[in-house]
């Protein structure tokens, strides 16, 4: 691991991990911000609603989450899926806090589209990190790579049984005419 994402992940995972410790203490709180989303996901997925009927107990589990994919993004420990759980509890927590906050004067909105601007931003930042491979070829680059050997090796090895053949068929051929 460079030294860039030793000192970059624990950074950019210390914001997660004090949100999500803030929002498992206030979950009450964080219920009511999430109570849109939880009930828009509630309608989309009927199937997951006895999971969704608490939205306290949701806005727990996110924050768990969090913390959770902070602690080993920071740790360097599976951080591409830990930045991905990062970017869907980031992008909820931002469409919450969005919906959530007031927009009734000037400051208020200005507030809420700086607000809007940070979140967008972090949930960038995740994303990045979640396709990050730190310099080794990804999962898809190593399968696509691989095919192609085959197929070369697949080549050569027809070649290599048209030659064997042919020089099989005259070997057989020489024989017949010699008996």
């Amino acid at each position: 691991m460079s030294i860039v994402r030793r000192i970059a992940r624990p950074l950019l995972a210390t914001g997660y991990v004090a949100n999500g410790v803030e929002s498992f203490r206030n979950s009450s709180s964080a219920a009511q911000h999430l109570a849109p989303v939880v009930t828009a996901a509630g309608k989309a997925f009927p199937q997951a609603g006895p999971a969704l009927g608490n939205p306290a107990m949701v806005a727990q589990g996110l924050a768990a989450a969090q913390v959770g994919a902070a602690v080993l993004f920071a740790l360097g420990r599976l951080p591409r899926l830990s930045a991905g759980v990062l970017v869907t509890t980031t992008a909820l927590n931002a469409y919450a806090d969005y919906r959530a906050a007031e927009a009734g004067t000037p400051e208020q909105k200005a507030a809420r589209r700086s607000t809007a601007f940070k979140n967008s931003s972090l949930v960038g930042a995740v994303m990045l990190a979640a396709v990050d491979t730190e310099g080794s070829p990804s999962l898809l680059w190593r399968a696509e790579h691989l095919a192609e050997d085959v197929k070369k090796n697949a080549r050569k090895l027809g070649k290599d049984t048209q030659k064997q053949v042919a020089r099989a068929e005259k070997a057989v051929q020489h024989a017949v005419k010699q008996s």
